[in-house]
């Protein structure tokens, strides 16, 4: 692939008209305009007049007008968009982007609609390395007026996920029935009409679509009108939307029922589904408008669309889309069915609509001005999951979650493949990746960080004063700090444009400081550099010690290339920390690689990061870990919950990192026997866990069992607790879904036995018997480890209408030990039918996590590569699951060779792609951590079992 800042030449010309600016410039210059009299060209005279990836920013799109006629028998379309520019340079050439469209006519009209020139049909030219379109209006387009552009066009809907795509689904009678529905974010609008395709040519979008009376038609706005094209033939006209950015523009015409509620503002509220799953819609109309109420109020900004519909899309690649007003989901992402769903699956629906509303504020109405800031977008609306999730379902418990999403922000970023939250992207496959762990998750834990440092109050306002000051434009980074900071002029204070003096700002906002701070200094520490600090903590007498280190997995200070990798890394870092000696939570901004406070003489232990509220790890150096695992052990509860499961996250990723032994860790969850609350508990079993997952498939059968039974014994007593129902809070629900299934996983008896039983039964009814849905997966798991099982569980996967339940049968299928099985899964997935493309990423990671099917889910990856980059698009998070999830568990030195010979075969691809290095970087952890603590681990579990 040619380099996005190489010249592509055009198709039809060697030669490039007009000027090139510089990537850095500012100002962007037309290509000169050809005299107004001169004689029109033929095509062949013409080269294409624009070589960036990036449009040119001197014609503005103000307002298109689109017409779309989809034919769902010959799964096609035709279509026409007049789209109102406004020219600010001299110009004869129109450059906007189209892929694998047919463009049948083109032509430029004044502001009076009458044509330029005699020459009514334009030459259009096409780049199809960049996905653009150049086309030529023999009379100059002058600066400073407006123009209509008018072009007609015509296409197949789209396989795939992206663009104007089709969807079927099959009814409980066995028909299929198709739908075409759109996924634009973030450079696919160009698949389905011409258009400025980048976030920052905002406008307003007038649509109409036709369709046949059998089907309903949606789109952003409601209809207002609906007229009678011919007599098999409608066509609804939707009102005018607001401004906002082609990626936001939707549209589905399907034969879905629907339920519709009002908030209390008055916005209509509809969930949309397949026919025969319209019961399952109930819980997404209350979440809704619960939700769309809650962020009026918070935001203080009222929605500013009549209606918002969400509808549950049968083949959908992502788990939702923002669309303003027509947001689009998988179905296990907002259908509900109570008889099928468990308590994850209703959290998981409340937090996937918390996210997408979230999204109507933060990147609808403000939107980034590029996609190398994304997180803006992608980070806010992660962490108003959390915030909004807590305030509308308290029952829930989500705040028990947003650890967990600060630790896989950490499992990503303490590896030297990470990437800053602000990075650069400029073509489509690079613009695919910014969706990704670091923008989602690291930027909520930042935000949160963030939150917490400012105080809620200040965050919020600031916040407010950051959506009111840039609704319906685009916004950088620098324009959150500056509104959180709020450094805004004298002349924005006096008129009350929500905005605090300097003086107030300082009072208000830092705590952690005596005097004014500069919020972006300390912002552009942790979003324009990559990494997570490591602040090791030394107690000397009165004061403590402190250093920061860039914290790495996958080099120790040992190796001759830690100095490198640790130059120029220095965070701002809000502590926070608590001792015995005083219930106060005390703060200190370390900006220093090296720095002290004084805690007193009498404190005798100090916890570092109250309850992960900061983005960074912390290591107790000189017999630290010691006192927090003594103070664990005799007085567990004079830490939260949350330092509690810190504690036990810091201490096994310090293992990882080669700062602690492997005992000490162990030794530390010791205290678990004492443990009463879910979240510590499942911290610490998850790790356990996780190094039987690693050993169970290498050629270790002694230490396999040994591990095994050691984790039954010791969590004995927890395991005989649960009950097999759907009873108790939510905390108690997730820890008897965990803990019956690991212990299910390493054979149990008792739990076998039960699971079995349960199994039976739910055959002997022929399947109208509602398991517990909290162990639902358990049962069929243990179900599905005979022929006959595995054969009804596949059946029940082909005609059941509940996605949740189907995701748990194929977990289940999933994990036969018989090969053979595990092949044809997965080939079932292949062709996508039985079990739908979209799930196949999902079934491939399934089958690698399973010890029979380890390698066979890694050579399905490496034979039918192509295929898979063809389905899912290189660059989406599909392929970056399937490339990190399936070598996940590889730990020896054969297998990180075998991977990279592998990457190295499929060279120009791997090369675009950081999910290559991510995964080798994990590998090589693993490869790492055997190396340094097997012999520990067995050693240890030998002293353990005596």
């Amino acid at each position: 692939m040619v380099s996005a800042r190489l010249l592509v030449l055009s198709l039809f010309s060697a030669s490039l008209v007009g000027s090139q600016p510089t990537e850095s410039s500012q100002q962007v210059s037309s290509p000169p305009a050809h005299p107004a009299g001169e004689p029109s060209l033929s095509i062949d005279n013409l080269s294409f007049p624009w070589s960036r990836l990036r449009l040119p920013k001197y014609i503005i799109p103000l307002h298109y007008h689109l017409l779309l006629h989809p034919n769902l028998t010959s799964l096609s379309f035709t279509g026409s968009v007049q789209i109102q520019i406004d020219v600010q340079n001299n110009t004869n050439w129109v450059v906007l982007h189209s892929k694998g469209l047919q463009i049948s006519k083109a032509t430029i009209l004044d502001q009076n609609l009458t044509h330029l020139s005699e020459q009514v049909v334009l030459p259009v030219l096409h780049n199809p390395s960049h996905e653009q379109i150049g086309i030529f209006s023999p009379r100059v387009l002058s600066s400073g007026q407006k123009y209509f552009l008018y072009i007609e066009f015509g296409a197949e809907l789209a396989e795939g996920f992206y663009g104007f795509y089709k969807s079927t689904y099959r009814t409980s009678t066995g028909e299929t029935r198709t739908l075409a529905s759109t996924h634009f974010e973030p450079t696919s609008a160009r698949m389905a009409f011409p258009c400025f395709d980048e976030p920052s040519f905002k406008a307003n979008f007038s649509v109409r679509i036709r369709r046949r009376p059998e089907y309903i038609s949606l789109s952003n706005m409601p209809v207002i009108k609906t007229v009678e094209v011919s007599g098999d033939l409608l066509e609804d006209q939707f009102a005018p939307s607001v401004q906002m950015s082609t990626y936001l523009v939707a549209f589905v015409i399907c034969d879905f029922k629907s339920v519709t509620g009002t908030t209390s503002s008055g916005v209509q509220v509809s969930i949309y589904a397949a026919p025969e799953k319209w019961q399952q819609t109930h819980y997404a109309l209350e979440v809704a408008v619960k939700m769309l109420d809650f962020y009026e109020e918070f935001f203080n900004i009222r929605y500013p669309l009549p209606k918002q519909d969400l509808i549950a899309i049968p083949d959908f690649q992502s788990g939702a889309m923002e669309n303003w007003g027509l947001t689009t989901y998988r179905e296990t992402s907002l259908l509900y069915d109570p008889l099928t769903s468990s308590v994850s699956d209703k959290l998981w629906v409340t937090m996937v609509i918390g996210h997408e509303l979230a999204h109507q504020w933060f990147g609808n109405l403000v939107t980034m001005e590029w996609w190398n800031d994304i997180w803006l977008n992608e980070g806010f609306a992660r962490y108003m999951e959390y915030i909004s999730v807590e305030a509308t379902y308290p029952d829930l418990k989500v705040e028990e979650y947003l650890l967990h999403t600060c630790f896989a922000a950490v499992g990503h970023d303490s590896l030297n493949s990470s990437r800053p939250i602000s990075s650069p992207a400029e073509n489509p496959t690079q613009i695919k990746e910014m969706f990704d762990t670091v923008s989602y998750d690291k930027g909520a834990c930042v935000l949160h960080m963030l939150r917490h440092f400012l105080t809620d109050e200040v965050f919020q306002r600031g916040i407010v004063r950051y959506l009111r000051k840039y609704s319906y434009k685009n916004a950088h980074n620098q324009d959150l700090w500056d509104s959180l900071a709020n450094t805004c002029s004298e002349e924005d204070f006096i008129s009350g444009k929500h905005c605090y003096s300097s003086s107030q700002a300082s009072k208000n906002a830092y705590l952690f400081a005596g005097e004014h701070l500069n919020l972006t200094a300390m912002m552009n520490t942790w979003t324009l550099q990559k990494g997570i600090p490591l602040v090791t903590v030394t107690r000397k007498g009165a004061r403590l010690l402190l250093r920061q280190d860039r914290f790495l997995k996958t080099v120790l200070p040992s190796d001759p290339q830690w100095s490198t990798l640790q130059k120029g890394f220095l965070w701002h870092i809000p502590l926070t920390y608590k001792t015995d000696s005083s219930s106060t939570i005390h703060r200190h901004l370390m900006t220093s690689p090296t720095d002290s406070i004084h805690i007193g003489e009498e404190a005798s232990w100090v916890k570092v990061n109250s309850d992960m509220t900061g983005y960074y790890m912390v290591h107790y150096e000189d017999g630290g870990w010691d006192v927090m695992t003594k103070l664990l052990s005799e007085n567990h509860t004079a830490l939260s919950y949350k330092d509690r499961t810190h504690l036990i996250h810091n201490a096994f990723q310090l293992v990882t990192a080669g700062h602690l032994p492997l005992n000490k860790a162990l030794d530390l969850i010791g205290y678990l026997l004492l443990e009463t609350h879910t979240v510590p508990l499942l911290q610490g079993l998850g790790y356990l866990e996780a190094f039987y997952h690693l050993v169970e498939k290498r050629d270790e059968s002694v230490l396999t069992h040994n591990l095994g039974a050691y984790i039954l014994r010791f969590f004995r007593a927890i395991i005989d607790q649960q009950t097999w129902s759907d009873s108790g809070t939510v905390s108690e629900r997730r820890l008897r879904t965990e803990v019956l299934s690991l212990a299910c996983h390493l054979d149990d008896p008792p739990c076998v036995k039960r699971a079995r039983q349960h199994f039976t039964d739910w055959l002997q009814s022929n399947g109208t018997l509602n398991l517990p849905t909290d162990v639902a997966e358990t049962v069929y798991s243990v179900g599905a480890q005979d022929d006959h099982g595995w054969a009804s569980l596949l059946h029940t996967y082909k005609i059941s209408l509940s996605e949740a339940q189907k995701h748990k049968i194929l977990y289940a299928l999933a994990s036969s030990k018989d090969t053979s099985k595990l092949e044809g899964l997965l080939e079932l997935g292949l062709e996508g039918k039985v079990i739908r493309s979209q799930d196949l990423s999902t079934l491939i990671l399934m089958v690698a996590r399973n010890p029979k099917g380890h390698y066979l889910a890694w050579d399905f990856v490496k034979k039918n590569w192509d295929t898979l980059v063809q389905k899912f698009q290189l660059g989406s998070f599909c392929i970056r699951n399937i490339i990190i999830g399936t070598t996940s568990q590889f730990s020896s030195p054969e297998e990180l060779t075998e991977v990279q010979s592998f990457f190295e075969s499929i060279k120009e691809q791997a090369s675009q792609l950081r999910a290559t290095q991510i995964a080798l970087d994990n590998v090589l952890k693993n490869v790492r951590w055997v190396q340094r603590n097997l012999e520990t681990l067995r050693k240890w579990l030998n002293e353990q079992m005596q």
